[in-house]
């Protein structure tokens, strides 16, 4: 790999996807992390290559925080890491009122949504701060709107999203001064495999106007704003939150 080199969680299908291609535009080479190597995983590689970047499928699990050094370390195998798009994570797989969330389910969204990210993002940034050579890298962590809108029916998904919004923060305040920018994008709705069940949630909040655009959102727009992050096109500028929303995060008055 020649071009500097992008990482991915989550990069099989989705935004990940999405994410992968528009770096790839932007004159990245990918490693993609995801659970198995598929189907999913080969149509991401074959976005990427015609973007005209090269994609490295990298096998893992975010939720074990404990291997989280080591992926790192295979992540820069071929080079340093010039951006890691924290993009993996889960939803619930029932909304259920937040009096009877299983321990089981909040364990669940918390290793992989928050704890697994948290240290895979501890790892990377070492790395970063060893090799001062390299201008110009970013953290993007990919959020939601549910960062900052509650609903007690996703409970543990509203406050894993919480949480990775204020490790934003945190590691853009630790690492601002050798520069290294931390960002957040945080999505609203998006079309994507996984809110693809029931639709009705989302429709009445575009007939409503809760969300402006009365719209879905789209991958590629999503991937559009990491890729600007990540190719420094908004200098000077860490621990800031994008949302790529359609108006949603905006508070309106009835």
């Amino acid at each position: 790999m020649t071009r500097p080199i992008a990482w991915v969680t989550g990069a099989n299908r989705g935004i990940g996807r999405g994410i992968s291609a528009a770096l790839a535009a932007r004159g990245f080479d990918l490693v993609g992390t995801d659970l198995d190597e598929n189907d999913d995983t080969r149509t991401t590689g074959a976005m990427v290559e015609e973007a005209g970047g090269s994609f490295r499928f990298l096998q893992g699990d975010i939720g074990h925080a404990g291997d989280a050094a080591d992926l790192a370390a295979a992540a820069m195998r071929d080079g340093p890491i010039h951006c890691l798009v924290n993009n993996a994570g889960l939803q619930t797989r029932q909304r259920v009122d937040i009096l009877e969330l299983p321990e089981a389910e909040f364990d669940r969204l918390m290793a992989v949504n928050l704890r697994g990210t948290f240290f895979l993002t501890q790892a990377v940034a070492k790395a970063m701060l060893a090799d001062e050579a390299v201008p110009g890298r970013s953290i993007v962590s990919i959020t939601s709107v549910a960062a900052r809108a509650a609903n007690p029916m996703s409970a543990a998904y509203c406050m894993t999203k919480a949480g990775l919004s204020m490790m934003v923060r945190l590691f853009a305040l630790r690492l601002a001064a050798s520069g290294i920018a931390s960002f957040e994008v945080r999505p609203g709705l998006i079309r994507t495999p996984m809110n693809s069940d029931d639709l009705r949630p989302y429709l009445a909040a575009f007939e409503s106007g809760r969300v402006p655009y009365r719209d879905w959102g789209q991958i590629d727009q999503v991937g559009k704003a990491v890729a600007t992050l990540a190719s420094g096109d908004i200098p000077y500028s860490t621990g800031e939150v994008i949302n790529v929303a359609g108006g949603f995060q905006i508070e309106q008055i009835a």
